[in-house]
């Protein structure tokens, strides 16, 4: 199954030739609403999101702000599609957190060319099969983990926690910045509740738990994953479903609308 990339827009079907010519380029495209962009991305966490400038004129580049500033996509890549005879709004969509820009008219080519591009460059560009070589494979729709070709049993906080570092690998997490991507909203979470989802983990990952080698702690910052890790997806395989082409979001930790009230541990 190919990447799935989101195309946002005020009214469902505006965008659909670049939504064609990137289904046709072996993506997998689902169109969005502005409004709906943020909790489906966290959902179904595509590779690239594709947004046009909207209306009112900044609704874009507030959406593209929104985006980089959330801690479960900081790392999704995001394209902006431009009207020509827009080159200032080139430059903000940057300056916003835009991976790059297009303008219209383009190229179908040129499209499908520069989605590419941002698609290397984007630090969620991990393997999407299975290799021999990767420490950990992880099965996002099915939440399942396999570890050195063993597969073992998580929680679904720890499918989250592992998953969410195995997409930035080499990124250094403090504790809150872990406990708002994975946690999200959940009340009377102390910090050090990660420390003892990160033990649990280790516990099933590390050849030698006393000297951990995939899941490191960074003395007086937080928490680094330095295992190589490689996505597949067997649930959906030989099915064209709606459910099966876009990951459920019931797969995901559902998010609580209240504040959060963090204990002292």
């Amino acid at each position: 199954m190919g990447k799935l990339i989101l195309v946002v827009d005020n009214q469902i079907g505006v965008c659909q030739l670049p939504k064609e010519y990137l289904e046709a380029a072996g993506y997998v495209v689902q169109a969005v609403l502005p409004g709906d962009v943020v909790p489906e991305a966290r959902s179904s966490c595509p590779s690239l999101i594709l947004i046009p400038l909207l209306s009112p004129p900044r609704a874009g580049l507030e959406l593209c702000r929104r985006l980089h500033r959330d801690p479960l996509l900081a790392g999704t890549a995001v394209v902006c599609l431009l009207d020509s005879g827009m080159e200032d709004q080139h430059i903000l969509a940057l300056e916003y957190g835009a991976d790059d820009c297009i303008t219209k008219p383009f190229n179908p080519r040129e499209l499908v060319a520069r989605v590419q591009a941002v698609l290397r460059r984007s630090p969620l560009s991990a393997p999407a099969t299975y290799t021999d070589t990767a420490d950990l494979v992880i099965d996002s729709l099915a939440m399942k983990l396999s570890v050195r070709g063993v597969e073992v049993p998580t929680t679904t906080l720890e499918f989250r926690l592992i998953e969410y570092m195995a997409r930035h690998r080499g990124q250094v997490f403090t504790r809150d910045v872990l406990l708002d991507a994975v946690w999200g909203d959940m009340q009377f979470i102390a910090p050090r509740s990660v420390d003892a989802c990160i033990r649990r983990i280790r516990r099933k990952i590390e050849p030698d738990q006393g000297k951990p080698t995939l899941l490191k702690t960074i003395r007086g910052v937080g928490y680094r994953l330095d295992a190589a890790a490689a996505w597949r997806s067997t649930s959906s395989e030989g099915c064209d479903c709606p459910a099966c082409r876009t990951p459920a979001s019931a797969t995901r930790l559902p998010l609580v609308n209240t504040s959060r009230k963090r204990t002292i541990a």
